[in-house]
């Protein structure tokens, strides 16, 4: 199947901008538009995607990431059933454990047992299922059976969570465009799938990282040296649980982070965060796609090669509007087998 692309779009104010991006996004040939759901940093992003499921007409929406802990999981459920109505279904889940979300309000990404628990019943459930939730047989019974059903892709990074990815996910969402920390991955999140008797092959891999097209690749470094440092936070937290050896997570995802980091929250996913001081211009260029529109696109195939279903681009970074232009006329095209402009 050929590499497909989404855009993720931050529910920063005024609203109508994220609207805006995500129809030019599908005006250029992109499959998805996303955005996060961190409810103190940014607007309030749920009502925001029903408005742009209202403003567009093909592209599939979600939250990169939603979790079920700043989220009750019924009301989670409850609320992408209801978008999925809303879009005529097209809505499309992404889900972990919590990281700007959670700890900007002083709470810790939700367990690892919890979450399991919870996704198992959201999955379900948002589709219409009867779960057994709270000692309590539940039901949507209002969801239209006619529509697609709603895909859950998991978020993580570490051996536990991506076991859960495989047990009980459509996909696996990965924050980095490194081939060989993906490949690891996927080779995780699969051998989790096998065990649980499920199809390794049918498990989707989104590809999600920042993407500055730019003949200046010192300019485009520091466009996205915020990526690797936001990165950080989740490896961090491997780090603690299963060192740096190596023999739990591979050393290619821990040896960049330092033993602090300085991570100011105020500054999240944004270019010029003075925590990304660290990061390097190799790391850079590992974690992300940059260069030219022709660099970009043989990176894409290398991607594409190994498995990637979807390369999802963090548009937070300068000149969005010449980034999508670009991947829709010079690279989206390329992948779909087509030639010719955006849409």
């Amino acid at each position: 199947m050929a590499l497909s692309f989404g855009v993720t779009v931050l529910p920063d104010p005024p609203y109508q901008r994220l609207i805006e991006l995500l129809q030019l996004a599908e005006g250029h040939g992109f499959e998805y538009g996303w955005t996060y759901d961190s409810h103190v940093l940014w607007q309030e992003s749920t009502p925001t995607l029903a408005l742009a499921a209202a403003a567009t007409e093909r592209i599939k929406l979600g939250h990169m990431v939603t979790n079920p802990g700043t989220r009750e999981p019924t009301v989670v459920a409850s609320s992408y059933a209801t978008l999925q109505d809303i879009s005529n279904g097209r809505m499309v889940m992404g889900i972990g454990r919590g990281d700007s979300a959670r700890r900007y309000i002083n709470q810790k990404p939700v367990p690892v047992a919890k979450f399991e628990e919870a996704i198992r019943m959201i999955k379900p459930f948002m589709n219409g299922e009867k779960v057994h939730w709270n000692d309590t047989d539940l039901q949507l019974s209002w969801v239209r059976p006619e529509l697609p059903p709603i895909e859950m892709h998991v978020a993580g990074y570490g051996p536990r969570v991506l076991g859960l990815a495989g047990r009980y996910g459509d996909g696996v969402i990965i924050q980095l465009a490194d081939p060989d920390i993906i490949q690891w991955t996927m080779g995780t999140a699969r051998a989790a799938a096998e065990e649980a008797g499920r199809d390794p092959s049918k498990l989707k891999c989104i590809v999600c990282a920042p993407s500055h097209i730019s003949d200046d690749i010192e300019a485009a470094r520091e466009q996205v040296r915020w990526f690797p440092a936001m990165v950080s936070n989740h490896v961090r937290d491997l780090i603690e649980r299963y060192g740096r050896d190596g023999s739990k997570v591979p050393t290619a995802l821990t040896d960049y982070v330092p033993e602090s980091t300085g991570y100011d929250y105020d500054e999240h996913s944004r270019v010029g965060a003075k925590h990304g001081a660290f990061v390097s211009d190799e790391i850079c260029d590992r974690f992300c796609v940059l260069g030219t529109a022709e660099q970009a696109a043989e990176k894409l195939a290398q991607l594409e090669s190994i498995g990637v279903d979807q390369f999802n681009i963090y548009l937070m970074t300068e000149g969005q509007e010449q980034t999508l232009e670009t991947y829709g006329r010079d690279i989206v095209p390329r992948f779909a087998g087509v030639t010719g402009g955006s849409a």
